[in-house]
C-alpha cells in the first residue's frame, strides 16, 4: 500500500529520502493501514540503492499520538488469533525499520506517544524539537509496550524502560536527550535547520561505507567479545578496503580532494 493519506516519500535530488507520516488530522496515529504502508513502503526502500539515508517525520503538530483510538475499539473486538496477527504486522514494522541497511534519522516534533516511541528508537538516530513530550502510555489504558519494548530498551537502558513503561509518566525532550532517546533538541524554531546540519553530515560520507557500519554495528552489539566478533570486524575493514569506495576514499583523500559520493 502506497496511500499518500497515510505515508508521503520525498526524494530529494541529494540523494536521500523523506518519509513522512501523513495523518495530520490524526495525529499520525497508527491504525493497521499506516502500519501495512509502513511495511511496505520500507521494503521498496530497503531494496532501493538510490536512497543514501532516510529521514522520518510526521506531518502536522505531532511526530504521533500512538495507536489510534477508533482500531484500538475494533481491536478489543477481535479474537487472539487476530489480535496475535496486528501484533506480528507491528513487529514487522520495527524490524524492518531497525534493520532498514540505509542510515535512519528521526525528526520529532509534539507528541511521541506509545508506538512512535518504537519508531524513534528503532532509528539510528533522532532529533527533537524542545517542544517534543514522550511517553510510554500503554498502562493507562490497561495495555503493554510489548512489541516496542526490545528496541526502546535498547535505546534508553532497562531500567529507565522499566520506569516509564510502568509510570507512564511524560517526559520532556531534555530528557529524551538525557536517556538517549534522542540524540539533541533543539527550539522548535530552529528544528529544520539543525536538520540540515545533519543532512550535511550524512552527505559526506560514503553510501557503502555508511550500510557496512550498520551491519557491523549490529552484529558486534549482539554478540559477545569473542574471536568470532573478532575475526568479523578484521574481514569487515579488509572487504571495504579493496571496494569500490572504499578505494575513492582513500585516494581521495591523500590526493588532497572530495571523493566522487560528495561532488554528486
Amino acid at each position: 500500500m502506497n496511500d499518500p493519506h497515510y505515508l508521503q516519500l520525498e526524494r530529494d535530488p541529494r540523494g536521500f529520502a523523506t518519509l513522512w507520516l501523513n495523518r495530520a488530522d490524526k495525529n499520525n496515529a497508527f491504525d493497521a493501514a499506516l502500519i501495512a504502508a509502513l511495511n511496505t513502503q520500507l521494503e521498496q526502500i530497503a531494496a532501493d540503492d538510490s536512497i543514501r539515508f532516510l529521514i522520518l517525520r510526521g506531518r502536522g503538530r505531532h511526530f504521533s499520538a500512538g495507536a489510534d483510538l477508533a482500531w484500538m475499539q475494533a481491536s478489543a473486538r477481535l479474537d487472539y488469533a487476530a489480535n496475535l496477527a496486528d501484533a506480528h504486522q507491528l513487529g514487522e514494522l520495527m524490524h524492518r525499520l531497525y534493520h532498514l541497511p540505509q542510515p535512519t534519522l528521526a525528526v520529532v516534533q509534539g507528541a511521541a506517544f506509545g508506538g512512535a516511541l518504537g519508531l524513534i528508537a528503532c532509528c539510528d538516530m533522532a532529533i527533537g524539537g524542545e517542544d517534543a513530550l514522550f511517553c510510554l502510555s500503554e498502562v493507562r489504558i490497561g495495555l503493554l509496550p510489548a512489541v516496542i519494548s526490545p528496541f526502546v530498551m535498547r535505546a534508553i537502558g532497562a531500567r529507565a524502560t522499566r520506569r516509564y513503561a510502568l509510570t507512564a509518566e511524560r517526559f520532556d525532550a531534555q530528557r529524551a536527550c538525557q536517556l538517549g532517546l534522542i540524540d539533541a533538541c533543539y527550539p522548535a524554531a530552529e528544528l529544520e535547520s539543525a536538520l540540515e546540519h545533519w543532512i550535511g553530515q550524512l552527505q559526506l560520507n560514503s553510501p557503502q561505507a555508511m550500510r557496512a557500519s550498520k551491519v557491523l554495528l549490529s552484529e558486534v552489539a549482539e554478540h559477545p567479545l569473542d574471536d568470532t566478533v573478532r575475526a568479523r570486524t578484521e574481514q569487515a575493514i579488509a572487504r571495504i578496503r579493496i571496494s569500490a569506495e572504499g578505494q575513492e576514499g582513500l585516494s581521495a583523500f591523500l590526493e588532497k580532494r572530495p571523493p566522487q559520493w560528495q561532488t554528486h
